[in-house]
């Protein structure tokens, strides 16, 4: 296992981290716990020191499950992240409440790792509401957590405003080679390096949509190239390539996948791809995005003017996924776990008033039909 310094310490973590947001399920949805444990303990046994959970996965039976899988010493072993979900809090009072009861659910007296759960402009707005950095400092005084972060999702001007506006001990960002420019992408990790702060890596895979239904045009690029890689390697080795990238989460289901990403990521090292396999990835990520149906740019114009208040450019973006990826199912399930029912097409009351204020004059309202129709 490669392992790489936490400047803050000079600690050593894993390059492949553990993340509990795609545990394996029982026919029923449910978690299957033992076969999640076993994956989670011969991560760790494996050389993975940094696991990752969060309040609302798995509606907290993740938690529950890396508590199980931590006992018998592997506790010992790892740096434990778990985020605060600030828009499930009403006031500071239920935010405490939270914190709490993921101590309770982990059963543990520390949490290593503590982030603020996707600090977006709205979420971010609330965390100052609250004061919860004020409270995570006191947390810390106190030995409940040692480092204190934040995971996002929004643009690369929120994550800069982020950024400057406390010192973070690190942060946690979505980037893969399909997501360049998304979201913080490749510019916000070099800015948070600029600044010191190191940066774990979420969806190097894309929620498995990289790996999983290849479009036959992506398949023939990968075949062309005549470099023997399988679409995870091609994926994972793009993000460590960056030597500004501490840890990369994998959501692993699978002892197949663990197995494959602790062999990648055992000899990943930073910058080792030439310029002939960036090429390679750079066809790939192009190819993708002329198969995107909807070219929505995430402006946001059209948000202004919906009366509904659905969260447009996401659920276009959904759309687009689910016919690139082939209607992968991790889609749908990606779609109903992270996007609120108030903010969901199927709210679309067809007035059209968002098509107005849109740059590409995408027909919005066919598109929440369809993503209706599709995910709910």
């Amino acid at each position: 296992m490669q392992y790489r310094t936490f400047r803050k310490t000079g600690e050593k973590i894993s390059l492949l981290g553990t993340g509990t947001m795609r545990l394996p399920l029982n026919p029923d949805g449910t978690v299957n716990q033992q076969e999640s444990i076993s994956i989670i303990r011969n991560s760790i046994d494996r050389g993975v020191n940094y696991v990752d959970t969060a309040y609302m996965y798995h509606g907290g039976e993740s938690e529950k499950v890396l508590g199980e899988a931590l006992k018998n010493g592997y506790r010992e072993k790892v740096f434990l992240a778990d985020k605060m979900p600030v828009w499930m809090a009403q006031d500071r009072g239920a935010m405490e409440k939270i914190f709490a009861a993921q101590f309770e659910r982990l059963g543990v007296d520390v949490i290593d790792m503590y982030l603020i759960h996707n600090a977006n402009q709205s979420y971010w707005e609330r965390a100052k509401q609250f004061n919860l950095l004020d409270f995570l400092e006191k947390m810390r005084a106190v030995g409940k957590i040692k480092y204190i972060g934040f995971s996002f999702h929004d643009t690369l001007p929120m994550f800069k405003e982020v950024i400057d506006a406390y010192p973070w001990d690190f942060c946690q960002i979505q980037l893969n080679y399909m997501d360049q420019e998304f979201q913080a992408g490749v510019e916000g990790l070099k800015y948070a390096a600029s600044k010191n702060i190191p940066v774990i890596v979420m969806e190097p895979l894309k929620g498995g949509k990289l790996t999983d239904t290849l479009p036959p045009q992506v398949t023939a690029l990968w075949a062309q190239s005549g470099i023997q890689r399988s679409p995870a390697e091609w994926a994972l080795r793009w993000v460590a390539g960056f030597p500004e990238v501490l840890t990369i989460l994998s959501g692993m289901s699978s002892m197949a996948q663990l197995d494959e990403n602790v062999d990648i990521l055992s000899a990943a090292e930073a910058n080792s791809l030439t310029d002939q396999d960036l090429t390679v990835i750079n066809q790939v990520a192009e190819t993708y995005n002329r198969l995107l149906q909807y070219a929505c740019t995430s402006c946001k114009y059209c948000m202004d003017s919906c009366p509904q208040k659905i969260d447009i450019p996401t659920a276009v973006n959904y759309y687009n996924d689910w016919l690139v990826y082939e209607k992968n199912p991790k889609i749908k399930g990606t779609y109903q776990t992270w996007v609120e029912e108030a903010h969901r097409a199927s709210n679309c009351i067809d007035c059209k008033a968002c098509e107005e204020h849109c740059p590409q004059h995408l027909p919005i309202s066919e598109i929440m039909k369809l993503t209706a129709a599709a995910f709910e």
